[in-house]
């Protein structure tokens, strides 16, 4: 039996989705992410170009989530390093239930060591207003390497009032800082 309250992270199985759906939408009941709730919330998940995607359980439950893929043009202007040297970290998310219990963390923790084991850096973006993602990306030791506008006009980067977002990009540091949180698969 797993106790409900240890964390594992571990790839995401197609028979996670349902689940990862049910938490997403309550991530964005409290927090509008996504601004505009997707079509098809388990396509959303899984992003175009994805590599992988992991999840964290708490017992039977995903309380987080987090999908790796290319970066983009965007991401890589801004850090200077070429698109296949980079690894974007997308649909990152945790649970309202699970919040302030190292979720996240662990989900960077596993995005690094998972460039590492591919020779590549992750990157992430995040609208300049999350201010909560923001504090926890620069406690987790990424880097800010620069803030521009969203030039995409899909709802995924327009706020909640319909304006092109303010995107800030991060780099992660070169090893996880919260490498002995919990059980890790």
């Amino acid at each position: 039996m797993t106790d409900a309250n240890e964390l594992t992270v571990r790839l995401r199985a197609e028979a996670d989705l349902p689940r990862c759906v049910e938490a997403l939408a309550g991530v964005q009941a409290a927090d509008r992410y996504p601004v505009d709730w997707p079509a098809d919330p388990a396509g959303w998940l899984t992003p175009h170009g994805m590599t992988d995607a992991w999840v964290v359980v708490a017992g039977a439950d995903v309380v987080g989530h987090m999908a790796l893929t290319p970066p983009g043009l965007a991401l890589a202007t801004a850090t200077g390093l070429p698109e296949r040297r980079l690894l974007a970290v997308a649909r990152l998310f945790v649970s309202t239930c699970a919040r302030r219990r190292g979720v996240a963390a662990l989900l960077l923790d596993r995005a690094i060591e998972t460039g590492a084991a591919r020779g590549q850096t992750p990157v992430l973006e995040v609208e300049t207003a999350a201010s909560a993602a923001i504090g926890l990306y620069e406690r987790a030791g990424w880097r800010h390497v620069g803030t521009s506008t969203a030039d995409w006009t899909t709802a995924d980067w327009t706020t909640a009032d319909g304006r092109l977002a303010r995107m800030r990009a991060y780099v992660a540091p070169a090893v996880p800082l919260n490498s002995s949180r919990s059980n890790r698969s």
